[in-house]
């Protein structure tokens, strides 16, 4: 795909569809497909609900990348921004999206008035890992991850 202009801008409701499909496309990339079972309607809820903002990037008139995100608190640093998932098509990658995307997103962190902001990386997504590094990123290897699942709610 050719370079062309790329636009930023806050996601909104209209853009859920899409940004549902590239998270889509992530899990794929993730070899965990068969985890993505939040649907459309469940974005489209969260979003007017306020849990998450995303941000897009456009070229043309066709989203080619998204960040989800959540304010956070972080009890030795204070307000911090959560960076869900980010992601651009697989196509468009090496264009510098997800640069002036990652970009958008600190902005986003600092307009905010967080300390921190924080997201996870699997341990073998060597692109990924040299992308942070640019950043001067620190990335932590003595934590470790714990979640429990719930059925999903009504």
């Amino acid at each position: 795909m050719k370079a062309t202009k790329i636009t930023v801008r806050r996601g909104e409701q209209a853009d859920l569809p899409a940004v549902h499909a590239l998270v889509h496309e992530l899990a794929r990339y993730e070899r965990a497909e068969h985890e993505f079972t939040a649907s459309v309607a469940d974005y489209r809820r969260d979003f007017d609900a306020g849990y998450f903002e995303t941000l897009v990037a456009e070229s043309g008139e066709k989203i080619v990348g998204m960040a989800l995100y959540y304010t956070s608190y972080s009890t030795w640093k204070g307000r911090m921004l959560y960076l869900e998932d980010f992601v651009v098509q697989e196509a468009c990658r090496g264009q510098g999206i997800g640069r002036v995307l990652f970009d958008a997103f600190l902005e986003q962190a600092r307009q905010k008035g967080c300390r921190l902001a924080k997201w996870q990386i699997l341990d073998w997504n060597e692109p990924a890992l040299n992308f942070y590094e640019k950043y001067r990123a620190v990335i932590e290897k003595e934590w470790w991850n714990g979640k429990i699942f719930f059925e999903a709610a009504p």
